[in-house]
């Protein structure tokens, strides 16, 4: 691989390893190299404890590897320190998790108004703005001044995604975003994961056990004991 990125590569892995330190040390993710194309929806698979949520921690720079190296949006990451790796977080990449997160004591709207005050590129207006056009996106126009707590599930995992979009990523790291939920609830995540690749053009990387969810991207990476297999499938 070359010293940068492809052009057309949003996400690059070069040999990338995670071991975890300790009298007996635990070995993650190991030797690890790939590319994820810019507007790609790719999910990744593969048994229990296979290290696919460790690898898109990695991907999302959530964790740092013991060696190799990772490109987002052709900037190298490697050596970069707390600070730097926080900054391109909040401007290139969002998160949805299985258990959304969201912040109990605060509304809606606050929720998904927090990456974008953090970011501090927009006035609280245009944040507020920002905020209330998401979550009408999302059909969540009229629950913006509810807590998380007086959502459905379903309803709550679209706030965390409208959190995700907030500051305009060009990434969308999602871990079994629907693994907590019901099957309608369930396949209406996955279309709108879809469908931020497909028609708004982002990157969705998603982690899941799902094979219905996993079918309607037009990628799947096989992990298995810390390495891509590309020929795993699911039982």
């Amino acid at each position: 691989m070359s010293e940068s990125a492809d052009d057309a590569s949003i996400i690059r892995v070069e040999h990338v390893t995670r071991t975890l330190e300790g009298e007996v040390p635990v070995t993650l993710i190991n030797d690890v190299s790939l590319d994820i194309a810019r507007g790609d929806f790719v999910c990744i698979m593969g048994p229990s404890g296979s290290g696919k949520s460790s690898l898109l921690y990695l991907l999302g720079l959530l964790d740092v590897p013991t060696n190799g190296r990772i490109w987002i949006d052709g900037e190298d990451t490697t050596g970069f320190d707390d600070d730097r790796l926080t900054d391109l977080r909040l401007a290139k990449l969002g998160y949805v998790f299985q258990f959304h997160f969201l912040l109990a004591e605060f509304s809606v709207l606050d929720n998904v108004m927090l990456p974008i005050r953090r970011l501090g590129q927009l006035s609280d207006d245009a944040a507020r703005e920002r905020a209330h056009e998401l979550l009408g996106r999302f059909s969540l126009g009229d629950q913006h001044a509810k807590r998380p707590s007086q959502l459905s599930g379903g309803q709550r995992q679209r706030v965390a995604i409208a959190r995700a979009l907030a500051n305009d990523p060009l990434v969308i790291l999602a871990d079994e975003p629907t693994g907590n939920l019901d099957s309608v609830s369930g396949a209406n995540v996955r279309d709108i994961l879809r469908g931020l690749a497909r028609d708004m053009g982002k990157t969705v990387v998603a982690v899941t056990h799902d094979g219905n969810f996993a079918a309607a991207a037009n990628r799947r990476i096989g992990i298995v004991d810390g390495r891509v297999d590309l020929s795993w499938r699911p039982v």
